[in-house]
């Protein structure tokens, strides 16, 4: 993973900055009573167990809010995978300002290596298959152009940024609209001819609804294997499959051996533990 994570719609200084007024409140009292001011630290950033890391451009972002003479040098790549007790980053500035915000400079790169050792976990175990690992909307609210970033480090995929990104006609879409395929003539009708239109299935019958409609994208939701490859088998080429429901759970090498095309997990990011990251003195 060599890209840096730039969106323009995305401003990632403002989230800082409402982290940083979020922790430190009224004045870092701790700090403030027993650093003197013009002390000086170095400290070093170490993994605490092995993971793949994420985030470090966010490093010298938080501490250059506090102060422009705080220094953050990386010593690994963006998305490497590191090992337990493995150095990743040095720190060195005044002391004052490495204090105050090292909590949210750790909660931010911690949570986002979380989530791409997540992601490069579940994309070792279906390597060799068709199948492609990508994250869902189940993401934190303000975190989510963050946390996408993430899977991405982490060697997945971006399903839809939001919902402008794509037509996804879900189980309630369908009931609302009267059909599967009233559904996808529906949104054949409003959409440009450059949107992918996805419709969720759950049984074999609604993978045929779908196929005959139209779909570009077909979704088995929660479906066993041997029906998924059944599905695979009705398809046929015609549409991309993906798998969704409760991916974080099931065997996904089983799951990409059906001939699936993605694997949907809403858990990379809504239940990925925070890779555990240490700022020491």
């Amino acid at each position: 993973m060599t890209g840096i994570f730039t969106p323009e719609f995305f401003d990632l200084d403002a989230l800082i900055a409402a982290a940083l007024r979020e922790d430190i409140g009224a004045g870092d009292i701790t700090t403030l009573s027993c650093v003197p001011e013009g002390a000086l630290s170095r400290g070093l950033f170490r993994a605490k167990e092995d993971g793949v890391v994420c985030g470090l451009f966010i490093l010298p972002r938080v501490f250059a809010a506090l102060s422009p003479d705080v220094a953050v040098a990386p010593l690994v790549r963006e998305g490497a995978e590191v090992k337990n007790n493995e150095l990743i980053a040095e720190i060195e500035g005044p002391s004052r300002a490495v204090l105050t915000g090292e909590r949210v400079a750790l909660n931010l790169v911690q949570r986002l290596s979380g989530i791409a050792t997540r992601t490069a976990a579940a994309a070792r175990v279906v390597r060799g298959t068709r199948a492609k690992i990508a994250d869902t909307r189940k993401t934190t609210p303000g975190l989510r152009a963050l946390e996408k970033y993430a899977v991405r480090a982490g060697g997945g995929h971006n399903h839809r940024f939001g919902l402008d990104g794509g037509i996804l006609i879900k189980d309630n879409h369908i009931k609302a609209a009267g059909g599967i395929a009233r559904a996808v003539k529906s949104a054949r009708a409003a959409a440009p001819h450059t949107l992918k239109i996805e419709v969720e299935t759950e049984t074999l019958p609604q993978v045929l609804e779908a196929i005959d409609a139209g779909a570009d994208i077909i979704m088995l939701d929660n479906m066993g294997v041997e029906a998924m490859s059944e599905a695979v088998r009705l398809v046929a080429g015609r549409a991309l499959t993906e798998a969704s429901g409760n991916m974080g759970d099931r065997d996904l090498r089983k799951v990409a051996e059906t001939g699936v095309d993605i694997i949907s997990i809403g858990g990379l990011t809504h239940s990925a533990k925070a890779l555990d990251i240490s700022l020491k003195f």
